[in-house]
């Protein structure tokens, strides 16, 4: 029925392989994806600002972004939901400990080296530094693992970029996120299980 296929909706979602078509023109990475969207449709300057220090500010930010939080954050919703749906078996507490004590490291400098007291990544203005850094960190919320929580100023700096890109929008661009626990009711192929079981443990290591 239509929840069924609602339900593979949200795990092709998952792979988390966001493809862009343009014409016979593709693309697969977020990043790549946001820059070339932002370059074609001329968005408003802030977004990747054409003053050539402030865009290499975004730069500089999202290269960063992808060895650390991008490195990090995705990782809780593996283990606390994905991984337990597939093994079948809850993931030993540690490894939830160890994934958050990297990400609380990458949160620490993130606010310290980026943040710092500006109002966004970049300044006073929203940037497509501020956007991928929210959307990688909505993940581990959704899963229940509040990152913003003891964090002042990393709640502040949500508010405004919740402010800036508009409520509603930034609800919607992440209610899959926030939904995801209901993935844990996914009816999952026992041989798909097996399958992909030894892998993700694998991967976890």
């Amino acid at each position: 029925g239509a929840s069924n296929s609602e339900g593979a909706a949200k795990v092709s979602l998952l792979k988390r392989v966001p493809a862009l078509r343009d014409g016979d023109f593709a693309l697969a990475e977020c990043t790549a994806i946001l820059l070339y969207l932002s370059r074609k449709y001329k968005t408003p300057d802030h977004w990747y600002p054409s003053d050539i220090q402030k865009r290499a500010q975004v730069d500089e930010y999202l290269s960063w972004h992808h060895a650390n939080i991008r490195a990090n954050a995705p990782k809780t919703m593996w283990i606390k939901v994905l991984i337990p749906l597939f093994t079948g078996q809850p993931l030993p507490v540690e490894k939830l400990q160890e994934v958050m004590e990297g990400l609380s490291t990458s949160l620490k400098q993130f606010e310290e080296r980026f943040l710092q007291d500006k109002a966004f990544i970049i300044g006073s203005e929203i940037s497509l530094a501020d956007l991928v850094a929210i959307v990688e960190l909505m993940q581990p919320v959704g899963v229940g693992c509040d990152v913003f929580e003891d964090r002042p100023r990393l709640m502040r700096w949500r508010q405004r970029v919740e402010e800036a890109v508009g409520k509603e929008l930034f609800f919607q661009a992440h209610e899959m996120i926030l939904n995801i626990k209901e993935l844990s009711n996914i009816q999952i192929d026992p041989q798909l299980k097996e399958h992909l079981a030894p892998v993700l443990m694998k991967m976890m290591k």
